[in-house]
């Protein structure tokens, strides 16, 4: 979000979608508070909540009801929401934002057959994400069978504290930087496993950034052990995370270091070299 140092009070109410936390820089003259709220009307609509009424969407996105039918009306006008009778969901006109995402990003196209290639041998699930705040966001995954409860595609979204993906995404920060993230994450047990503590996690997060490669043993979910490496850029910075997931039952961490961690790194490292090319 951009900031300037003399700015005017947040446009957006306290916990309104776009709202500044408490104490956070607010938005400046730049700030376009329709075009925030649009995007928490679409941001409400998930999983759990793929069609509802007027009422539910403005109470979703903390808008009032007036605010939140001239955006969904805006919305349907431009094909990106439907309606029928009182219910709205979103249109697979919606993915056109997030393929615009994929295709300025060609890495993604030199990814995808490389982890097809890692799947082949390894016989299990590979994702890559990027880092979004607190966040790891899945950019693709190319599956064996699933293996978790979690529902997870393209777009899907994990805390990237108890994720393998994440500490190596985390690993890329400087000091401060990891400070400020794990300082905003919900740093919620999991499962029995879960790491929580700060200043462990930074131990860990260290120790990932030494030897280039993280592993985490039901720390998600319970029954799920993933491992991941980094993708860089020419400069050598972490930009992405490739993982392999397993099932607990069928290998152990051990076993997973052993027989997916070198062909793991040799494709994380086939990417990063493919990107190097393609930026030189």
């Amino acid at each position: 979000m951009l900031t300037q140092s003399d700015t005017p009070p947040n446009p957006l109410a306290p916990g309104e979608p776009g709202a500044s936390p408490e104490g956070a820089e607010r938005p400046g003259d730049s700030f376009v508070q329709s075009f925030a709220r649009g995007l928490a009307v679409i941001r409400a609509f998930d999983a759990r909540r793929p069609s509802q009424t007027l009422s539910e969407v403005a109470a979703a996105a903390g808008l009032t009801r007036a605010a939140a039918r001239r955006i969904l009306l805006t919305l349907q006008t431009l094909g990106y929401v439907e309606a029928d009778g009182r219910q709205f969901r979103l249109t697979a006109k919606i993915l056109d934002l997030g393929f615009a995402y994929l295709t300025s990003m060609p890495i993604w196209n030199l990814a995808e057959p490389v982890m097809e290639h890692l799947v082949a041998q390894v016989h299990e699930s590979c994702s890559a994400s990027v880092l979004d705040k607190t966040d790891i966001v899945y950019v693709l995954r190319v599956p064996t069978q699933k293996i978790i409860a979690i529902n997870l595609a393209t777009g899907s979204r994990l805390p990237a504290f108890c994720t393998s993906m994440g500490r190596v995404l985390l690993s890329g920060l400087d000091d401060d930087k990891l400070d400020a993230t794990l300082a905003a994450s919900e740093l919620r047990q999991r499962t029995p496993r879960t790491v929580v503590d700060p200043a462990q996690l930074k131990d860990i997060i260290a120790q990932v950034r030494e030897q280039n490669w993280a592993i985490v043993d039901q720390e998600l979910e319970v029954g799920l052990i993933s491992i991941s490496a980094p993708i860089r850029d020419r400069q050598g910075r972490v930009i992405a995370a490739m993982n392999v997931s397993g099932n607990a039952q069928r290998s152990t961490a051990k076993q997973m270091i052993r027989d997916f961690l070198p062909p793991l790194q040799a494709a994380a490292q086939r990417v990063s070299a493919l990107v190097a090319l393609r930026g030189s």
